[in-house]
């Protein structure tokens, strides 16, 4: 399927969107939140579920995104449209790329002002900004950070400025050029933090913690955390892989590249672990500290470390390139879209699209200080800004791209772009049909605090769900693809 206008411009090669893609998955929620949700949820056991909810709903949803790209060869609103109308199907479906195009932009306004934190804290380490003798003095640090209102738009400003710098660039002299220095960079930092952690005193004790198995570490709780961040961690349902998919060139398999992503996205946050726990423990500090472990746990340890300042300037400095990776590929979406659409160049979109976006970011900004006060239903700009997109938006968009490729349409359309064999398509159809979208569903009920899902007291009521969910998968099936675009 050509899509109109210019000839979509391509990644120079497969290992180039590999490391875009890994770019966009890697990001803040590798380094800092697979870490301590780890800690908190049993280590080994929370590792083996996580990477079992990869495999279930994270690589498949990863392949039909990507289908979906490089079938449309556009933005998620073209590239669904256009795919949906060879199927003659209603158009009303692209509806669901809207709403991923919006979900990532959305995502980006807060997320420049917490990659902003790592920006801050590698200056801070820089210049001796981080001191103190307990956590609570690193934990006054970060609130003072956060309370001026100059410092955090600062960071958060410079933040945006980079990425619409690198995005305007384009595709291959922009993303792909600096996602290839960056990606392997940050990889390099993190085999010098593991090194360094091996010497530290504690890499023992953490890499029993990540890999040894204890059943009764399983918790219902831990079992959501895992799959929520299977989900969460590839960027699935937000733009950023459609996007990046449609310039994925022909020849190159979707199957493949997608499982080397989600590898390499476990690898890295793997090797986080591997980097972060050793100093916890060496330093008799809990892995369970929550979000505070990468901003008051670990500048107090680095402290009292051996060339821990060096090593703590490494930290950050991989930590913003993370922030940074995935910065870009959250934005692609919109700058795609309008360039596409609106006949603006690269640049121009970028720039227009970096002002809107600094606008937002500085009220989700200024929901630390200024606007701390000014809430709706509890809740601050930022609060609800992760709020639609994490526990609304990415949920609702992922069940709606797979249910549109597992029942809506024509079967042809997906075996022609993956290009698998018949046992590997049934797989990933029997996948999307009925798994991911479990998984899915399981993920929005908990997020919404509807009830409290326990896989381990509930799971006969769960297999029922997916057998009810089959049966009628193949009922409404050819009635859903009955549903044509208006001639």
């Amino acid at each position: 399927m050509a899509s109109s206008g210019q000839p979509r411009i391509q990644w120079l090669g497969r290992w180039g969107f590999m490391l875009a893609a890994t770019g966009s998955a890697v990001g803040l929620g590798n380094i800092w939140k697979f870490p301590y949700i780890t800690g908190e949820f049993g280590g080994g056991a929370f590792v083996l579920v996580y990477l079992a909810c990869i495999l279930a709903v994270g690589v498949p949803v990863m392949m039909t995104e990507i289908a979906f790209g490089r079938r449309g060869l556009g933005s998620p609103v073209d590239a669904i449209r256009r795919v949906v109308n060879e199927s003659g199907r209603s158009s009303a479906w692209s509806l669901i790329g809207w709403m991923a195009m919006l979900c990532g932009f959305m995502i980006l306004s807060f997320y420049v002002v917490v990659a902003g934190w790592s920006f801050s804290y590698l200056w801070k380490m820089l210049t001796g900004g981080l001191s103190g003798s307990s956590v609570d003095d690193m934990a006054a640090v970060f609130g003072a950070n956060n309370a001026n209102p100059w410092n955090l738009g600062f960071w958060s400003t410079l933040v945006t400025l980079l990425t619409m710098l690198i995005v305007g660039k384009g595709v291959q002299e922009g993303i792909e050029k600096n996602v290839s220095w960056m990606m392997p960079g940050l990889v390099l930092m993190l085999a010098l933090l593991i090194v360094f952690g091996v010497f530290s005193g504690g890499f023992g004790q953490a890499f029993s913690f990540l890999f040894s198995f204890k059943a009764g570490s399983l918790s219902s709780d831990g079992m959501l955390a895992a799959l929520g961040h299977a989900f969460f961690t590839l960027s699935l349902a937000s733009g950023a892989i459609l996007t990046y998919g449609s310039y994925l060139p022909k020849g190159t398999s979707i199957g493949r590249t997608t499982l080397s992503v989600a590898v390499a996205d476990t690898v890295v946050a793997l090797m986080a672990g591997l980097a972060i726990f050793p100093v916890i423990f060496a330093n008799g500090m809990d892995p369970a500290e929550g979000p505070g472990l990468i901003f008051m746990s670990l500048p107090l340890a680095f402290q009292a470390m051996p060339l821990g300042t060096l090593f703590g300037i490494l930290f950050f400095l991989m930590l913003s390139m993370a922030a940074l990776t995935s910065a870009i590929s959250m934005v692609e979406a919109t700058v795609s879209w309008l360039c596409d659409n609106k006949g603006l160049s690269r640049k121009a979109a970028s720039w227009g699209t970096g002002i809107v976006l600094w606008l937002i970011s500085t009220l989700a900004m200024l929901s630390f200080n200024l606007g701390a006060d000014w809430t709706l239903a509890g809740k601050n700009f930022f609060d609800w800004l992760d709020y639609l997109t994490s526990r609304l938006m990415m949920p609702l968009g992922g069940l709606g791209t797979v249910v549109l490729a597992g029942f809506v349409l024509k079967s042809e359309t997906f075996r022609d772009e993956l290009g698998l064999s018949p046992l590997p398509y049934a797989l990933w159809l029997t996948m999307v049909r009925y798994v991911s979208p479990l998984g899915i569903v399981v993920i929005f009920i908990n997020a919404l605090d509807i009830y409290q899902v326990s896989f381990v007291a509930h799971w006969p009521w769960l297999l029922a769900i997916l057998v009810v969910m089959a049966c009628l998968g193949e009922t409404l099936s050819p009635r859903l693809r009955h549903v044509r675009s208006p001639r």
